[in-house]
């Protein structure tokens, strides 16, 4: 697979080109293997952020684990050789990166849920890869945007609801602007998957460790004046969950964000937000003994069907339909 060389901010590095690794039918199974590991790395964040925030409130809870995880890619960053880039160019990109990928959306999420019902929230927030997709469509225009990947992500939205229930869609309507915000936290987290392109120029790692960085050290003046953390008393349970979440989902899910970005593109990238509701489950009825859906075989069917539409290159779906 073609590479180029990447600013690393000193160490030179390989990276993947956007425009040749994104080029139809030129993915490989270890490309999709990412996208699993993505997945598995971000739906954990559901069950550990239940523990988390049992007893740590959420703007403290989101600094500290974002803070863990920038210092232990720090860490590994300096293990091989790579220095963090110092010029303003660059952490200006990571700055405007964090804030709409992470902080403003998670911070606008976190309140809309005072008054939308969890079910609520992931419905809405499993809207993404749709509004990623006519971003794409109609503005950006970056890669294409073909009606199999909308089927797909209309698919994946449809799997969602199955898995959550159809009650769920009930409620609707009651907390209209608490929904709305939701809804604009994921038109952010669909930008933030387009502007991550302009990333592709520095080891992933880096962009992970600085835009980490910055949301965690960003929120902690928010989190002295109104939390006071030092009058806090987490559980060990607590505090286990946000190192466990700072560097498995923060860490590694961010690096693998910005990997599967340059090999994969937006539209696909976006196909692990339905993978992560599945997973959740799982790791939900596991980790904390909750119940299974009645409908998740169904909405597995769904989920599943609408990440092949969102993965699978159109010119694979044309082969397979004329052997049909």
């Amino acid at each position: 697979m073609p590479k180029s060389t990447a600013n690393t901010g000193g160490v030179t590095a390989p990276a993947i080109t956007p425009s040749l690794s994104t080029a139809p039918g030129a993915h490989s199974w270890r490309d999709y293997a990412l996208l699993l590991a993505l997945a598995c790395c971000w739906s954990s964040t559901y069950p550990l952020t239940k523990i988390g925030l049992g007893s740590i409130p959420p703007v403290t809870f989101i600094s500290a684990r974002s803070l863990v995880a920038a210092f232990f890619l720090l860490v590994v960053l300096r293990i091989r050789g790579i220095r963090i880039p110092t010029d303003v160019k660059a952490w200006k990109l990571f700055a405007f990166q964090q804030t709409i990928n992470s902080t403003i959306p998670f911070l606008v999420i976190t309140w809309a849920q005072l008054y939308v019902p969890a079910s609520n929230t992931v419905v809405l927030a499993s809207t993404t890869p749709i509004f990623a997709f006519l971003i794409t469509w109609a503005i950006t225009r970056h890669e294409p945007a073909s009606l199999l990947k909308l089927v797909g992500a209309i698919l994946g939205l449809a799997g969602t609801v199955a898995i959550i229930g159809l009650d769920a869609l009930s409620g609707f309507g009651k907390e209209i602007f608490a929904e709305i915000a939701i809804l604009l936290a994921t038109v952010s987290f669909a930008c933030a998957t387009i502007f991550g392109l302009r990333l592709s120029d520095y080891d992933p790692m880096v962009v992970a460790a600085g835009s980490l960085l910055f949301g965690g050290t960003v929120l902690l003046p928010v989190t002295l004046i109104v939390d006071h953390p030092w009058t806090l008393h987490p559980t060990p349970q607590a505090l286990v969950a946000t190192v466990v979440m700072g560097i498995f989902s923060s860490a590694f899910g961010l690096m693998l964000f910005y990997i599967c970005l340059t090999r994969l593109g937006t539209l696909t990238t976006n196909a692990q937000g339905y993978l992560r509701i599945p997973i959740g489950v799982a790791l939900s009825v596991i980790l904390l003994g909750e119940s299974v859906p009645s409908n998740l075989v169904l909405g597995l069917v769904l989920v599943m069907f609408g990440v092949a539409a969102m993965t699978v290159p159109a010119d694979a779906v044309k082969r397979w339909l004329r052997r049909l």
